[in-house]
């Protein structure tokens, strides 16, 4: 198991945790030139991290460089249809269900599967009270720009923030399974995206 970052300080950290314990290889990595050889891995996993790419078509062409013949690439990102979407202003690109199907079909993956995942939560009163402020705030370009400042405002809307542990383990929370979704039509009911293809 190999894992990276291209930020120095977020390899750091994994290092320390890792440190002499488990069996897992740590570079820094930048995603448009993998050092790795051809046909290396089974798996590649990018999350939460394509739309900081300049250049991610290049990222997928690396991927199916270095996958292994019937390997996948799994993609996880943020939905930019989701109402509630807030772009981050280091990002360069956000993908809708039809891009990041086209972005894996032009770069020859095949059995291309989209799932959404935590679901849009509009039932309850509160939740659409909080939605449409959070709307409003999106739209007027008022959102906290720091994770400082969004955190402030999580508190406010959310209560007590629960620390997110060094590392995840089964069973630390309910888990439910990501919904497979059409990929040729805008989804606007979940937060979240997964994009799986094969070589």
């Amino acid at each position: 198991m190999v894992g990276g970052d291209i930020d120095e300080n977020n390899l750091k950290f994994a290092q320390e945790h890792y440190k002499g314990r488990h069996k897992i290889q740590l570079f820094l990595i930048n995603a448009h030139k993998l050092p790795f050889t051809d046909n290396t891995f089974d798996v590649i996993i990018l999350y939460e991290a394509i739309y900081y790419l300049a250049d991610p078509e290049k990222f997928i062409r690396e991927a199916q460089r270095v996958l292994r013949k019937g390997g996948n690439l799994l993609i996880c990102t943020v939905n930019k249809d989701w109402s509630g979407f807030n772009p981050s202003p280091y990002s360069c690109k956000y993908f809708s269900t039809h891009e990041l199907f086209g972005l894996l079909k032009q770069n020859n993956f095949g059995n291309i599967t989209l799932y959404g995942d935590c679901p849009v939560m509009t039932k309850a009163i509160k939740n659409k009270i909080i939605s449409c402020i959070k709307r409003i705030a999106v739209a007027l370009n008022i959102i906290p720009k720091t994770m400082k400042g969004k955190e402030v405002l999580k508190r406010i809307f959310y209560g007590k923030l629960i620390a997110m542990p060094p590392e995840l383990s089964d069973g630390m929370a309910e888990y439910t399974h990501p919904i497979s979704i059409p990929y040729d039509s805008p989804n606007f009911g979940y937060k979240v995206l997964y994009v799986v293809g094969y070589k």
